[in-house]
């Protein structure tokens, strides 16, 4: 069994590893969570603590609607923030017409209209954070 000291995101865990050769593992070994530990940098005694400001949590998207029946969802393709919406509920749209700007990764992706419709609703909003998978907006 090796320890190791890993840090992550600015937190410190300490993990156990076991190395397994050449054995078969016909029961898994139980794994427990891993425990944090908050290590401070030494300060010199002339030296005062600097505050630590963490990142606020980015807020949540909305729990995940069921697709209405007969008509096509155009779900999010990555995880990202939703910059800007270019339809509008109503509007009539061609296969390839932007209907939304999703940023992710500090690139800006256009969702594209997968076929001539309308869109009947946007599920987002301007600054919303989705995550892969979730209804953008409903047309038919």
């Amino acid at each position: 069994m090796k320890k190791y000291r890993i840090t992550v995101n600015g937190k410190t865990y300490e993990v156990e590893v076991e190395e397994i050769r050449g054995e078969e593992t016909k029961a898994s070994p139980t794994v427990s969570a891993p425990v944090t530990k908050k290590e401070t940098p030494p300060v010199s005694p002339n030296e005062t603590p600097k505050a630590k400001t963490e990142p606020a949590p980015a807020p949540s998207a909305a729990p995940k609607k069921p697709a209405p029946a007969g008509k096509l969802t155009i779900n999010a393709p990555m995880p990202g923030t939703i910059l800007a919406i270019k339809a509008k509920p109503g509007s009539t749209v061609k296969k390839g017409d932007v209907i939304m700007i999703l940023e992710a990764m500090k690139m800006e992706n256009e969702i594209l209209a997968p076929q001539d419709g309308t869109i009947i609703s946007v599920e987002v909003s301007e600054g919303a954070s989705v995550n892969t998978g979730d209804i953008l907006a409903v047309m038919e």
